[in-house]
């Protein structure tokens, strides 16, 4: 008997430029994106992500892509000062500081460094979260992180499918715009937000959801459904963290295995074995660093290391 709806990879659209060791990829979005990449730098590709932090709405990813690609600078007026710090409305709280220029640095340095990156890259993975977001009443935009400022300086509303529409259209042509080549895939995070409540998620996902069909149709773009594997797949909350909320490790594994076949090229397919090989041998333990036996396996994890070195060009 099965007793569950396993996902038929066949109903997935593949294409045919397919990511190698010579890709460079690009991740922006939500903290599921940030699994995937935490995979692709596992296996050693060449990628970045979230140069703003984690991005959850399609209007911040769309305000990140702007920056970057028009090479925006940042000074202290873009910034507001709360709780004793400077904040980006439209970045993480990681680029945050106590001073000013701190802060600025840091953001116009990886709006500098992803320019240049998002020029040179193969692929770009966009993952959406929510379609709710948070308008800033003061300076009349729409934020990406609010940074506990109190809420009575916000409203929080939900984007329509047309915005969602036109804002993933703004993000390709941005792209596009000084990399003409580059392949972009969207996903949907399958992580609920729940602190809207259950009826609202369920109503923010199927807008996205909605929203990133109606583009992938209409464009050269593709869909990777990572929601749908998480949420009618893996169907069950021993796949989840204990917030019940985030995909666990065995989760995500189950979702790469199916980005590996469908967006890896099939011969790098033997460098991803001997990486994970040499990953796996980097975690070792031994009881006694001195011994010859644990000496012999040191060179021999060396050669390994050496022979990927040689053949892609990447250090361990």
């Amino acid at each position: 008997m099965t007793f569950r709806t396993i996902f038929n990879e066949n109903e997935i659209q593949k294409s045919t430029n397919l990511i190698d060791y010579q890709s460079k990829i690009g991740l922006i979005g939500s903290c599921f994106v940030e699994n995937i990449g935490e995979k692709l730098a596992f296996f050693k590709f060449d990628n970045f992500i979230n140069p703003y932090g984690i991005l959850f709405n399609p209007k911040a990813i769309e305000k990140a892509l702007t920056d970057i690609v028009n090479q925006k600078i940042y000074i202290k007026n873009d910034l507001e000062f709360e709780n004793e710090q400077w904040h980006s409305l439209h970045h993480h709280s990681s680029f945050s500081n106590k001073e000013a220029s701190k802060t600025t640095e840091k953001i116009n340095q990886s709006i500098e460094q992803t320019h240049f990156e998002l020029k040179k890259a193969s692929h770009l993975i966009i993952t959406l979260g929510t379609a709710w977001v948070y308008h800033h009443i003061e300076t009349d935009q729409l934020v990406a992180n609010c940074h506990k400022i109190p809420q009575s300086k916000f409203i929080k509303r939900q984007l329509s499918i047309d915005e969602i529409v036109e804002s993933l259209r703004n993000s390709i042509e941005l792209v596009k715009s000084i990399n003409p080549e580059i392949q972009l895939i969207f996903t949907l995070s399958p992580v609920r937000h729940l602190k809207d409540g259950m009826l609202a998620n369920s109503e923010s996902k199927a807008r996205l959801l909605s929203g990133i069909h109606t583009v992938v149709n209409n464009s050269s773009s593709f869909y990777f459904p990572s929601y749908e594997m998480q949420m009618d797949d893996l169907r069950d909350y021993r796949f989840y963290k204990k917030d019940m909320l985030h995909p666990n490790e065995l989760a995500i594994d189950y979702i790469w295995s199916f980005f590996k076949e469908i967006w890896i090229n099939p011969k790098s397919f033997s460098i991803l074995d001997e990486i994970a090989s040499i990953q796996r041998d980097l975690q070792h333990k031994p009881f006694n660093f001195d011994s010859e036996q644990h000496q012999k396996f040191v060179k021999n994890l060396r050669k390994k290391q050496e022979k990927i070195t040689q053949k892609i060009g990447v250090t361990f």
